[in-house]
C-alpha cells in the first residue's frame, strides 16, 4: 500500500520535493527527499507514510482502508480530536474526518516543514460548539517530528494514534510505559506493570496514565527499535486488536495485528486547555534505531 503512495501521477508539483497527487477521493501531499520520504493525506492532516532513506517503513497503512472522504483511514497518524475515544460522534473526534488546508511549508537538505490548518465550520459546529483554529505541522527528516497546536477558549482529548509497522507482534515489546494503567479492555479497571513493559499476547487497549517520556518499540523479529518521543501529553495508549478483532474490521487485514502496534501520545485524563492567546498543545517526535 506505501509503495502505491509514491507512484500515484504527479497532480501539482508545490517545489522540487513536495508534490500532490490523488488516492481515492482524498488529495495527498506527498515527500520525495534524498533523506525520507513521507505521504500525508489532507484528510486529517493524516501521516500515511513515514521511511528514512535505507530504513523499512516505519507507519502501519491498512491496504483494505478505503480512501473515501468523510471516512477515518485505518493506519497511519490518526489526529483524534477534540476528544478521544466513544466521548463523542465520531468516535475520535472529527479532526481526522474534515479536510485541512496546507498552508506552509519550507525544505533544505535535511527536511521538509510542513503546516496543515483546520477551521471551526459549519460541519463542525453541529459536532462541537466552539471556535477554533487547529494546526499540524510536521518536520519530515531522518527524525519524524508532529506537533498539533490548537487556539481558541475551551477544553479537549486528544491523541496522535500512530501505527506503527513491526515485523512480528509476538516478538514486540514496548518500554517506558510506567506501572499504572486503565484497561479498555477490561471495563476500564486499573492496572499495573511492575516494569513498564507490555508485551501483545491478545488484544491489548491500554491507557497509561504515568508513563515516560519516551516508549520504545521493540521490534526484535525486526531487527530495530522505534523511539517514540511524548510532548505536552499526560497519558500514552497503546493497543493491539488481537486476531479476534481484526478479523471483524472491514477496514483492515484478518492477519493486520501481526504487523502493527499502536504506541499514542495522548492527553486524556488531562484535557489539553486552550484559552486566548495560549494554546494547548501535543506533539510527538519518531526515530529509528537498528540493532
Amino acid at each position: 500500500m506505501q509503495d502505491t503512495l509514491y507512484s500515484l501521477p504527479v497532480v501539482n508539483q508545490i517545489t522540487p520535493y513536495l508534490s500532490q497527487r490523488q488516492m481515492g477521493d482524498l488529495p495527498i501531499v506527498v515527500v520525495s527527499h534524498p533523506k525520507v520520504r513521507a505521504a500525508i493525506a489532507l484528510q486529517g492532516a493524516h501521516l500515511l507514510s513515514w521511511q528514512p532513506s535505507g530504513q523499512q517503513p516505519v507507519i502501519w497503512l491498512s491496504d483494505k482502508t478505503p480512501f473515501v472522504a468523510g471516512k477515518a483511514i485505518r493506519g497511519g497518524v490518526p489526529i483524534c480530536w477534540p476528544w478521544f475515544g466513544p466521548a463523542g460522534e465520531p468516535a475520535h473526534g472529527f479532526a481526522r474526518n474534515q479536510p485541512w488546508t496546507l498552508t506552509a511549508h519550507d525544505e533544505n537538505e535535511d527536511a521538509v516543514m510542513l503546516t496543515f490548518t483546520l477551521e471551526s465550520n459549519a460541519q463542525t459546529k453541529k459536532l462541537w460548539p466552539h471556535d477554533f483554529t487547529l494546526l499540524a505541522r510536521f518536520r519530515i527528516a531522518e527524525h519524524c517530528e508532529i506537533e498539533l497546536e490548537a487556539w481558541g477558549d475551551y477544553e479537549a482529548t486528544a491523541a496522535l494514534h500512530t501505527y506503527f509497522q513491526i515485523a512480528d507482534i509476538a516478538q514486540v515489546e514496548v518500554s517506558g510505559l510506567g506501572n499504572s494503567f486503565i484497561d479498555k479492555v477490561n471495563a476500564n479497571t486499573v492496572g499495573s506493570l511492575a516494569d513498564g513493559k507490555q508485551t501483545y499476547p491478545d488484544r491489548v487497549d491500554r491507557i497509561h496514565t504515568a508513563a515516560e517520556d519516551c516508549s520504545v518499540i521493540h521490534d526484535i523479529a525486526g531487527k530495530r527499535q522505534i523511539e517514540v518521543y511524548h510532548h505536552y501529553q499526560s497519558d500514552v495508549v497503546t493497543w493491539n486488536p488481537g486476531p479476534e478483532l481484526s478479523c471483524s474490521m472491514a477496514d483492515m487485514p484478518n492477519e493486520g495485528y501481526k504487523t502493527m502496534v499502536c504506541v499514542e501520545t495522548a492527553r486524556i485524563n488531562k484535557p489539553m486547555k486552550s484559552a486566548g492567546e495560549s494554546p494547548a498543545r501535543l506533539g510527538t517526535t519518531l526515530r529509528v534505531r537498528n540493532k
